[in-house]
């Protein structure tokens, strides 16, 4: 079945291409959401005295705030975490509550220090590709395997962050974070494809793509079955771990885009690249 699949390379090529260009339709469509620490506002986590209704208190604190922005992200029981589009000074927002609970925790970030923290994601991202394709072409020395290990990684990135968009996972420090290790686990499944192609000799194209394509999907499937687990845990069981949820999903949504940016559209290229 694996051989039947590999033999179909060239049309496979073009399913994770599509994907990535719907993905680049939705972010230019959609936009990606903003987490609090890159656009700039407030988040406040209370303790109420008995439980409210989100959309209800949403409505009480735009009333009082005089505000638009006002999103409950999370409402466990009297567990409330409250997310504010714009930075509200603490005094304020205490007599917003009117003694309906008690501040645990009040984070309010400015535009300056949003800016900051956004400059410093764009250094990351930018180093991470750089350093990474430095690495891939020292490793192959080869120009069109190292373009699909990299072209795979970009591809990978794209379609995660077309879901971000799609399923409104907000981009925040934690998702970048996840993007980064995407980045990572990306290359480490296109090296080991690459390496078995490329540098080992024994059995044909096909029979050397298969052993890869078996250890690769044990890995990438392992990861997947892990972070699903997490996602479902921090949803049901400890929903104001919403940072956690997040990254999951990213991760989740990544990895699935590794298997068909590595699997059909690497492995593609790869195939053509040696049989021709």
């Amino acid at each position: 079945m694996l051989e039947k699949f590999i033999n179909s390379y060239k049309l496979l090529i073009i399913i994770p291409v599509v994907i990535t260009l719907l993905s680049v339709g939705i972010i230019a469509f959609n936009g990606v959401t903003e987490g609090i620490e890159l656009k700039g506002g407030t988040i406040a986590v209370l303790k109420m005295n008995e439980p409210v209704g989100s959309t209800s208190f949403e409505n009480h604190l735009k009333t009082a705030l005089k505000i638009d922005e006002v999103d409950v992200i999370s409402n466990n029981n009297k567990d409330v975490t409250v997310q504010m589009g714009s930075e509200i000074n603490s005094s304020a927002f205490d007599s917003a509550i009117q003694g309906k609970g008690q501040v645990v925790s009040f984070n309010a970030i400015g535009p300056v220090l949003s800016a900051e923290a956004m400059t410093q994601i764009y250094w990351a991202v930018g180093f991470a590709f750089l350093f990474m394709s430095i690495t891939v072409f020292i490793i192959f020395r080869e120009f069109v395997p190292s373009i699909a290990v990299i072209l795979a990684a970009v591809s990978d990135i794209i379609i995660a962050l077309g879901g971000m968009s799609l399923f409104n996972i907000p981009l925040s420090i934690a998702s970048v974070g996840a993007l980064l290790m995407l980045i990572g686990y990306s290359i480490d499944t296109d090296i080991v494809l690459t390496t078995r192609i490329l540098k080992r000799k024994e059995g044909t194209v096909v029979e050397r793509a298969i052993g890869a394509m078996k250890t690769g999907l044990t890995m990438s499937i392992t990861a997947i079955t892990t972070m699903v687990v997490l996602y479902i845990v921090t949803i049901i069981l400890i929903p104001e771990a919403s940072t956690l949820s997040h990254i999951a999903a990213v991760l989740i949504i990544g990895l699935v885009g590794d298997i068909l940016t590595t699997w059909f559209m690497n492995l593609g290229i790869l195939r053509w690249y040696v049989e021709g």
